[in-house]
């Protein structure tokens, strides 16, 4: 469970993190100070999640995995969240993309590089 918890932890972080990204842009009557302070009221949760998952991942991952496991996830979230929020769908061009950026972090957790 230990290795698994920060993995859980970040999953939390980047949903948060794109939902403060742009959620705002569902409520465009927001004035830019409202929308960052809407931003900034979210991103103060996904630190709640975010900074647990980096220590307690720093025994089980270096700091490059912990950051891949993270942008990966911020990935993955980020579909969800242009689904959930605003209905769009991956279009195949940015799926490709999306497998060349998991091939980038394969690399990172099994290089034979050393």
């Amino acid at each position: 469970m230990g290795s698994l918890l920060p993995i859980l932890l970040l999953a939390g972080s980047s949903i948060l993190m794109n939902v403060a990204w742009y959620y705002h842009l569902k409520q465009p009557s927001l004035g830019m100070l409202a929308a960052i302070g809407l931003a900034w009221g979210i991103a103060l949760f996904e630190y709640c999640f975010a900074v647990p998952a980096n220590r307690i991942g720093i025994a089980h991952y270096s700091l490059a995995e912990l950051k891949t496991i993270q942008e990966v996830l911020s990935l993955g979230a980020f579909v969800l969240v242009a689904w959930a929020l605003f209905g769009e769908t991956p279009t195949l061009s940015q799926i490709l993309g999306f497998a060349l950026i998991a091939g980038g972090a394969f690399m990172i957790f099994r290089s034979p590089f050393g």
